[in-house]
């Protein structure tokens, strides 16, 4: 299978974004910034594109202006193994940002997450899936144990 690399548009905060991004995630770094020249004829000397790391997965970050805006349509899936975890991803992108339903968020730079736990898959599935579901949408960031208290028979 050929690379993906998620490509993020903003209007002016793709280094700011992407710093943001490498301090919430571990084994994460800035490995390129390119600035615009004078071919490009809008702001010549600012940045164009950022490519960077989050957990070592390739993401590029492009200033190309308001034109476009993120939506709920696309979302980046936290996995997480402890509370622990959930707690701090959550409190570090909701940061400035806006709390969703069933651990999903808005970042402040408007790209949707959802902060879940590893064993959401096994938890939804099986006779007890059902009172799960209704667990989670009572929930905005997930709760690992209560969610185990409702699949739990």
């Amino acid at each position: 299978m050929p690379d993906i690399t998620p490509f993020l548009w903003f209007n002016t905060e793709a280094e700011e974004a992407a710093r943001f991004y490498v301090s919430v995630f571990p084994n994460s770094k800035i490995t390129r910034i390119v600035e615009r020249t004078e071919a490009v004829p809008v702001d010549a000397g600012k940045v164009l594109t950022v490519s960077f790391e989050l957990d070592d997965k390739p993401f590029t970050a492009l200033n190309g202006g308001p034109y476009h805006k993120f939506t709920e349509a696309v979302s980046f899936v936290v996995h997480c193994k402890t509370q622990d975890e959930i707690d701090r991803y959550w409190t570090a992108l909701s940061d400035g940002g806006m709390p969703g339903q069933c651990g999903w968020l808005k970042d402040r730079f408007g790209l949707s997450w959802q902060i879940v736990p590893e064993t959401l898959p096994a938890l939804l599935s099986g006779p007890t899936a059902d009172r799960v579901i209704v667990a989670i949408l009572s929930m905005t960031k997930l709760d690992i144990e209560a969610l185990r208290a409702a699949a739990a028979p």
